[in-house]
């Protein structure tokens, strides 16, 4: 792995309501949305692997499905995939979209799931919810 020296640690941003799409069994691509860091592109181009963990919060499927692999991220206006995922993008994110995360998938997980907890969704987070309390 590559490391620029400011790297940090490993990226575990949560990205809820982000459409995975499956372009195929060892590809799948997402949004990055603006309104976080941007520590999974940092991450990327200093050579770190990805993990996406996929989880089912619904109490009749409990899951969780990980993918391993490595990502390429490209801006909307270079990605060849952008218009593909605009088009099928999330709607009710109220967010811009910021560019493509591309994974190609080594390996993959599953697990039972039975840790993660029976959620239902009562609304996306606006950024106001968060005000300036976490800010540094």
């Amino acid at each position: 792995m590559a490391d620029d020296g400011n790297v940090g640690p490993i990226n575990t941003s949560p990205s809820g309501g982000v459409l995975l799409h499956i372009l195929n069994r060892n590809h799948v691509a997402f949004l990055d949305y603006v309104g976080s860091g941007n520590e999974t592109a940092k991450h990327t181009r200093a050579g770190s692997p990805i993990t996406l963990m996929v989880c089912a919060f619904d109490e009749a499927d409990a899951a969780i499905v990980r993918l391993y692999g490595w990502a390429k991220i490209t801006t909307l206006a270079q990605s060849e995939l952008a218009d593909q995922l605009l088009q099928n993008g999330d709607s009710d994110l109220n967010a811009r979209p910021r560019q493509v995360i591309e994974v190609m998938v080594d390996k993959t997980s599953t697990s039972c799931g039975y840790g993660v907890p029976v959620m239902s969704l009562v609304r996306q987070r606006r950024t106001t919810d968060r005000g300036q309390r976490y800010k540094t």
